[in-house]
């Protein structure tokens, strides 16, 4: 892989830090909720549902699990790393387009438009690698023929 695609890791690393950090604790998270529930009501997108413990909790999970991704990735950013979070991110816009169907708030469109976007970014690389080394393969066997 090259710098920029590790750079393009990092990129997505910080993105979820900074994204995920307010749902880590039951504080951050009151003051988030808070937030995207103004957010919400000013843009006419919907608010989010009653900050209730399950709902603490599960954010907090979230929140505390993606920020350790994210400085994993910022810390170590390996190739195989932006593999795993590309499929991360492919499953975390499934289960927001599946919550949007089901009348989710609207600011998830927001959320839904980045994480295929970085998804695509890191694995752009790892086909066009693949794609090379299949094309040297193919050079390689017709010269032999010769």
């Amino acid at each position: 892989m090259t710098p920029g695609s590790l750079r393009t890791i990092r990129a997505g690393a910080w993105y979820d830090l900074v994204v995920t950090a307010p749902f880590a604790t039951p504080w951050t998270f009151a003051l988030a909720h808070r937030a995207l529930s103004a957010a919400g009501r000013t843009l006419g997108a919907g608010e989010l549902p009653p900050p209730e413990p399950v709902l603490t909790l599960f954010a907090n999970l979230m929140g505390s699990l993606v920020v350790v991704w994210a400085l994993l990735r910022l810390r170590r950013p390996l190739p195989v790393h932006g593999r795993y979070d590309s499929a991360a991110r492919l499953l975390f816009a499934c289960w927001q387009a599946w919550a949007l169907a089901h009348g989710a708030t609207g600011l998830l469109w927001g959320f839904l438009a980045v994480e295929p976007a970085f998804g695509a970014a890191q694995l752009w690389p790892l086909v066009a690698d693949r794609t090379a080394a299949a094309r040297d393969r193919r050079n390689c066997r017709w010269r032999g023929a010769e």
